[in-house]
């Protein structure tokens, strides 16, 4: 139990340093217009997919999540 009590403590000091960079940084958007999104703009319809962003995204969570397996484990 000693193990999920840190997980939850380090996940939720994680989840408060990106409010809080995100707070200080509104100018910070970045996330949604990297070059590779695909954006489709019809008269009468628009569509959009971040595919570059999601990948950016799950390769930072990756290695957060990676950083925490490697030093639970020790």
């Amino acid at each position: 139990m000693q193990t999920i009590g840190k997980i939850l403590i380090i996940f939720g000091a994680v989840l408060l340093s990106a409010g809080i960079i995100i707070i200080i940084f509104p100018k910070l958007n970045f996330f949604g217009k990297l070059p590779g999104d695909i954006s489709y703009k019809g008269e009468n319809f628009s569509f959009y997919f971040p595919i570059v962003t999601c990948i950016v995204i799950s390769i930072v969570l990756t290695l957060i999540f990676w950083i925490f397996n490697y030093f639970i484990k020790k």
